[in-house]
């Protein structure tokens, strides 16, 4: 590992941090809805949760993301709980204020803990670790400890602003669509471009 190891991880983080995928989706409807400090705890959920992931999988080993047997889980877990996260955005009350009062109500912000276990069954992020540790920590038939570590680390100081700026996006979405009939279409675009990001993994 030098600085043109770590420039290079850099460059990767940021690029699959930063591009559409349903991390990303949820946020924008998240921060239109409820505003940026209430999707705070989602979006750190994000930054820690694949990080976790990233350190476990290359602690395992890099046999167990190739496995058959793994990604057949993971297609159906995935799609099942893609599908209901869907309906959530899409049944989010389109007034913050009322969301706000109803905190039992469909679609409130994801916390914490649900966001960072999401990443196990988040088809992107589970391709994301795959490249990741095979091109960044591969050492024979494992991973380097201290490079998983440290590209663990990256992608947990890059996923920070990237995901910032995709709630920002939100946020200055819900300025802009202010009648609740316009922040209703809205979620449902974000409901289906979540559903939209499946296709790939289930006609594989």
């Amino acid at each position: 590992m030098d600085w043109t190891w770590l420039l290079s991880a850099s460059a990767f983080a940021v690029a699959m941090s930063a591009t559409p995928g349903p991390n990303n989706t949820m946020v924008v409807a998240s921060g239109a809805t409820y505003g940026f400090a209430r999707t705070v705890p989602h979006m750190l959920g994000i930054a820690a949760g694949f990080p976790v992931m990233l350190i476990v999988l290359g602690t395992a080993g890099l046999p167990l993301l190739t496995d058959p047997r793994v990604h057949a889980v993971l297609k159906w877990v995935g799609a099942a709980y893609l599908l209901w996260l869907a309906w959530k955005i899409a049944a989010a009350e389109p007034d913050p204020a009322v969301a706000a009062a109803k905190p039992g109500a469909p679609g409130r912000p994801l916390g914490f803990l649900q966001a960072a276990l999401f990443q196990w069954v988040n088809p992107k992020a589970w391709i994301i670790a795959a490249g990741a540790l095979a091109t960044y920590t591969a050492e024979g038939q494992g991973a380097s400890p201290a490079a998983t570590l440290l590209l663990a680390l990256v992608f947990g100081l890059v996923a920070v602003p990237c995901v910032a700026l995709w709630t920002l996006v939100g946020v200055g979405t819900a300025r802009v669509l202010r009648s609740r009939r316009a922040m209703r279409l809205f979620n449902l675009a974000m409901a289906g471009l979540l559903v939209a990001s499946l296709v790939p993994v289930l006609a594989e």
